[in-house]
């Protein structure tokens, strides 16, 4: 298949499918007149990409996914290349839930403390108003 029926079928451009052969993850064979050529292995390839993209993977990250594939895996991830990925990644992601629970615990205490301070201040009276930025809410 030609380079824009590849990128209907996996729901991309032609520029990115020319970005990714550039950074050596998609191959691309040329026809005796230069037009590039691809097959079902490739678009497997570019579905591997894409779903790992999709889930917050970097595309130099896409790399051992898409080798483990080359090099004939029925997946991407059985590959221990593959595997390290996933570990390094799930460490991130764990390192970022923990820094959202952090936020949300502060967040969560100063609003425990503003509501104190606004029923100190007007017990029984209005809601508290933010005056932040002249905006009447």
């Amino acid at each position: 298949m030609r380079i824009g029926e590849l990128a209907a079928r996996a729901g991309t451009t032609t520029r990115t499918l020319r970005y990714y052969e550039a950074r050596g993850l998609l191959p691309a064979r040329r026809t005796g007149n230069g037009y590039r050529t691809y097959d079902e292995d490739d678009l497997r390839l570019l579905t591997q990409i894409r779903t790992l993209q999709d889930f917050g993977f970097d595309l130099e990250e896409t790399r051992p996914f898409v080798e483990c594939l080359r090099a004939g895996h029925p997946e991407g991830d059985s590959c221990p290349a593959s595997l390290a990925v996933y570990r390094r990644k799930l460490g991130e992601l764990d390192a970022l839930v923990g820094q959202l629970s952090a936020v949300r615990d502060t967040v969560a205490r100063q609003l425990a403390r503003a509501e104190l301070a606004a029923e100190a201040e007007a017990p029984g009276g209005p809601e508290p108003r933010c005056e932040l930025g002249r905006h009447p809410w």
